[in-house]
C-alpha cells in the first residue's frame, strides 16, 4: 500500500497547489479557534471550506478538518457547530483532541470519519485502542517522541492506523501539554490555537542591539547585522547558570525523508508534513519532494536525494525523536 502525503493548507491557495502538487490528503481548520492554527489571515471561511474540498475531491485528493484545540467549558457549541460544518462541506475526516468532542462526534455525527489528533499526546497501543473502541477514531496522529521501533511496536498491537510527521517545526512539549506561550501571553495554543501569537510580539532597537520580545518577555537579543528571528518561547535564548543559549531547542526543522523506507516497514499509514503558517510555494515544493520520494519506494527505487535544506527553519535539520541519538 502507497504511504498516503498529508499536507498542511493555511490558505485555500495552498490547498490547491498541495493537490496540484501530489498530496494524496490536505488538512485544514475553520478561520477560529476551533484549530490549533488559529492566526490572522490563515485558515477558511465555511465557503471557502466547502470550495477547497470540491477542489480537492474533482482532482482525487482527501481534506481532512482539523478540530483540535479543547472547547471551554459553556461554549462548546462553537466546535459542535465546526463538526457539523465539516461534514456538510464534505470533509472526509475530523481531527479532534477532545474527549467530550470525541463523544459528542460519535453520537452526532457517525458517518463523519474520526482521527485524534497529535495534541492528544496518544503513544502507546493501550491509548490508540481506547480511542478506537470507544469513538470509533480510526486514525492516530503519533506525537514526535517516538522512535521508528517504538512506533513498529505500536503498530503490532493495534489495528488503527498510524500518521507520523516527516517534515517542519519540531515542539519541545509533548503536544497538547503546552504552557510556556499561556504564561508569557494569556493565549493558549492547546485552547485558542496560538502559539506565540503576532499580536504580542515587538521588536525594540536598544542602541544597535535588536531585541525580540514576547509578551514583554525579552526572547532573542541580537547585534545590528543579525537576522532577528521570530520570538517563539522554546526556542529562545536563555541565561541559566553559565550557559546562554538554546537551553530548550534549536531553530531547526524536522526532516525524516530518509526515514520512509523504516516508517513504511514499521507500518505507519501516512507521513504528515507540518506548516500550516507556511507559503503556498513551500508547500508544493516540500508535496513534490515526499511524493517523488513514496512513489519511489512504491516502484522499488531508491530514493531521491532531498532539496528540501533550504526550507527547513535556520536551513538545519534533524530527525528528532525518530533516532534519538541524545540517548
Amino acid at each position: 500500500m502507497v504511504m498516503e502525503i498529508v499536507c498542511p493548507a493555511g490558505t485555500p491557495a495552498s490547498l490547491r497547489a498541495a493537490v496540484t502538487a501530489g498530496a494524496h490528503t490536505v488538512y485544514c481548520g475553520f478561520a477560529d479557534e476551533t484549530n490549533a492554527r488559529n492566526f490572522p489571515g490563515l485558515n477558511f471561511d465555511r465557503a471557502e471550506m466547502r470550495e477547497g474540498i470540491g477542489f480537492a475531491h474533482a482532482h482525487g485528493a482527501r481534506v481532512l478538518v482539523a478540530i483540535n484545540t479543547f472547547p471551554r467549558a459553556g461554549d462548546e457549541a462553537l466546535w459542535h457547530r465546526a463538526v457539523a460544518d465539516a461534514e456538510s462541506c464534505g470533509a472526509d475526516a475530523v481531527i479532534l483532541a477532545d474527549l467530550g468532542l470525541l463523544d459528542h462526534a460519535a453520537r452526532h455525527h457517525p458517518g463523519l470519519r474520526r482521527h485524534l489528533s497529535v495534541q492528544a499526546a496518544a503513544a502507546n497501543a493501550d491509548a490508540l485502542n481506547f480511542y478506537a473502541e470507544s469513538f470509533g477514531v480510526k486514525r492516530v496522529v503519533l506525537p514526535r517522541v517516538l522512535s521508528v521501533p517504538e512506533i513498529a511496536a505500536i503498530n503490532a498491537e493495534t489495528a488503527v492506523e498510524t500518521e507520523v510527521f516527516v517534515f517542519g517545526g519540531l515542539c519541545v512539549m509533548a503536544e497538547g501539554r503546552c504552557s510556556l506561550s499561556s504564561f508569557a501571553t494569556g493565549r493558549s495554543p492547546n485552547m485558542n490555537g496560538v502559539c506565540s501569537p503576532a499580536s504580542h510580539v515587538a521588536y525594540h532597537d536598544a542602541g544597535g542591539v535588536l531585541d525580540a520580545r514576547l509578551g514583554g518577555y525579552t526572547i532573542h537579543r541580537v547585534g545590528k547585522d543579525e537576522p532577528a528571528p521570530y520570538p517563539t518561547l522554546c526556542k529562545g535564548c536563555f541565561s541559566a547558570g553559565e550557559k546562554t543559549g538554546h537551553l530548550f531547542e534549536d531553530p531547526v526543522s524536522l526532516n525524516a525523508e530518509q526515514l520512509i523506507p523504516q516508517l513504511h516497514k514499521a507500518g505507519v499509514t501516512a507521513l504528515k508534513i507540518e506548516g500550516r503558517q507556511r507559503s503556498r510555494s513551500y508547500v508544493a515544493q516540500v508535496v513534490r519532494n515526499f511524493r517523488a520520494a513514496v512513489d519511489a519506494l512504491e516502484a522499488g527505487k531508491p530514493l531521491p536525494e532531498g532539496m528540501l535544506a533550504r526550507l527547513s527553519e535556520g536551513q538545519a535539520m534533524t530527525t528528532g525523536a525518530y533516532r534519538k541519538t541524545w540517548r
